[in-house]
């Protein structure tokens, strides 16, 4: 069944050092792609969605790409405002962390929280959880990658799996015109930390790949303003061009963080007063000069990530 191309509205919450990228598909059950922070539904979506003709109550889905807080914080409310009906979507492998606040405690606690030396750090992220996360819920819908959508009128939405960023992460591709969503499956240079970030540097690598080679986005939306070499952010649309730039550019950059993280561990970890120990040298055959500790401290999450599993710090 072919249907008329199906418009994209950008929806753009403000927090901190990042901006948010929400997205509304304008489907005959229309849908949003991440939620932003508990405020962001009330304050940001339904006003633009209100200026663009559109009802926030409407929305029949809820797509997250990913659990982290930034993501998932407005689902709750946002499912309230659509008045309990909208369905919520989310890889089982996150799921955890739209049902329960603590575990993204457990995860900052397995990760980044092992460098950071910072006492008060368990009680600052348990804080932000409580802050921005603006309910637990049970996902409606819980997918591993390969399920088919119907937003109605012929409007499929397909399920990649692109795992990396975290164990969970998905794409969104609306059938036929191949608009994608992929949260932060695509990180280049990373957003306001100046450096990528994720868990599992095979499969983040090995989905870029997925993305460039089977998915083909002709329009690829971001979860934030990640940035090019330069520090330029790009845009909250990249057209077909932008789009291979984009993942290219973070296969490279992957390249070349591993093999930094690489001989950093081959030469042996050992804790100094530098910011970035016990990975100093490989900050500093990168260039790396941004702050390590500041949340979400990607430069420790990446470097974590190429350590052997089950070695201690």
């Amino acid at each position: 069944m072919t249907h008329d191309p199906v418009a994209v509205h950008p929806l753009v919450s403000p927090w901190g050092r990042f901006g948010l990228y929400s997205f509304f598909i304008d489907a005959p059950e229309p849908a949003i792609v991440d939620t932003g922070i508990a405020s962001s539904p009330a304050e940001g979506m339904a006003p633009a969605l209100r200026a663009a003709g559109r009802r926030i109550e409407d929305v029949r889905w809820i797509l997250l790409t990913h659990g982290h807080i930034d993501h998932v914080g407005g689902a709750h409310a946002l499912w309230e405002l659509t008045g309990r009906r909208a369905r919520v979507v989310i890889h089982e492998a996150d799921a955890p962390m739209l049902r329960s606040r603590r575990a993204h405690v457990e995860e900052y606690l397995a990760g980044r929280g092992r460098y950071l030396d910072d006492p008060g750090g368990e009680a600052r992220v348990t804080a932000a959880a409580n802050a921005v996360i603006s309910g637990e819920m049970e996902p409606s819908l819980l997918v591993r990658g390969g399920e088919t959508l119907s937003l109605g009128g012929g409007v499929t939405v397909s399920v990649h799996a692109v795992p990396g960023h975290t164990p969970g992460s998905v794409a969104y591709v609306v059938d036929g015109q191949r608009s994608v969503f992929t949260g932060d499956a695509v990180q280049v240079h990373g957003a306001a930390n100046g450096f990528p970030g994720y868990t599992d540097p095979a499969a983040y690598r090995a989905s870029l790949e997925h993305l460039r080679d089977e998915v083909r986005p002709r329009r690829l939306y971001l979860g934030h303003p990640y940035r090019s070499a330069d520090g330029t952010p790009y845009g909250v649309e990249l057209d077909e061009t932008q789009a291979r730039e984009a993942v290219t550019r973070s296969l490279d950059i992957e390249e070349q963080v591993a093999a930094a993280a690489r001989r950093c561990l081959a030469a042996g970890l050992r804790r100094t007063d530098s910011p970035y120990s016990p990975f100093a040298p490989a900050a500093e055959e990168l260039g790396y000069t941004g702050d390590p500790a500041l949340e979400p401290s990607p430069f420790f999450t990446s470097m974590h990530g190429y350590r052997p599993r089950n070695q201690n710090p």
